[in-house]
């Protein structure tokens, strides 16, 4: 496995590959790799010859008062994990290389409607800032698939409009979300959790399990199981960022005829913020039962 810093150097090495017929894979990530990014890697592998895993701390999704500075930064141990799994080529660019002129001076990608709510409501500008640096992945990599977990729910739909609205072509592949036995999705910001926050950080996901169990039972009172679900998080020493049941393809508010389903999850624990998600299809109501 080789490990590049610049475009220069990344484009000269994709060159060869390219030369010799081979399917680029691209698995972009912020780095502090867990067993999540390294069952992207392995899925990669799955679709393509060679894969480019991007480790980049991207400063343009982070808000003013989050945690860019303090976001945890692993690059020997991704390396020593990227290697054993598999991973061809890391390409880990300083700040100055993606943005020359700053953030603040660049252009920047707005992927309207599905970027709304949810994560947006508190992170405005969260996904402009992804939506940005991937296209900017897509055209320095040009791979012709790329993978993202399914645990940023909202994230992977803003990508799927991206790529299909712009005419991309790159394959876009969705990788289940790894969880540990507890149920807790694998994030790189669970590091933050203390010892007794992280016995509590399950309760999220046993919410969104309960609230499924509930639809899959036939309550379609979509309101109040997002407030009883807030309430329970609540009363668990978790503060609800949002609980929301909404239409898996258009991430609106869920309506009673709607069958795919998705709950999509964010709560504070601490300092921490977890976020989470749990899609459902559902069988259609019987009108006259």
């Amino acid at each position: 496995m080789r490990t590049v810093h610049t475009l220069k150097e990344l484009r000269a090495v994709l060159k060869v590959y390219r030369g010799q017929g081979k399917r680029i894979g691209l698995v972009p990530t912020m780095g502090s790799l867990h067993e999540g990014h390294i069952s992207l890697v392995h899925k990669a592998l799955e679709a393509a010859d060679v894969v480019v895993t991007s480790v980049f701390v991207n400063p343009m999704q982070f808000g003013a008062n989050e945690d860019l500075d303090n976001y945890p930064r692993t690059l020997q141990a991704d390396q020593d994990r990227l290697r054993a799994a598999g991973n061809t080529l890391v390409f880990a660019p300083a700040a100055s290389e993606i943005y020359p002129e700053g953030p603040e001076c660049h252009t920047r990608i707005t992927v309207p409607e599905v970027s709304e709510g949810h994560c947006a409501v508190t992170r405005p500008d969260h996904f402009g800032g992804v939506a940005t640096v991937v296209t900017m992945l897509f055209n320095m990599v040009q791979p012709d698939v790329a993978v993202f977990g399914e645990k940023d729910y909202q994230q992977l739909a803003v990508i799927r409009k991206l790529v299909r609205d712009l005419f991309i072509p790159v394959e876009i592949i969705g990788a289940t979300t790894v969880r540990a036995t507890d149920g807790l999705a694998r994030s790189s910001r669970n590091v933050y959790l203390s010892d007794g926050e992280r016995l509590r950080a399950p309760t999220l996901y046993r919410v969104m399990r309960e609230t499924g169990a509930a639809l899959v039972a036939g309550n379609r009172n979509f309101s109040h199981l997002e407030q009883s679900a807030r309430e329970v998080l609540f009363a668990e020493g978790l503060q609800p960022d949002y609980f929301n049941i909404v239409n898996s393809s258009t991430l609106k508010p869920a309506q009673p005829g709607d069958t795919e389903l998705t709950i999509l999850a964010a709560a504070f624990l601490g300092s921490t913020r977890l976020i989470d998600n749990l899609s459902l299809s559902l069988k259609p109501l019987n009108p006259h039962s």
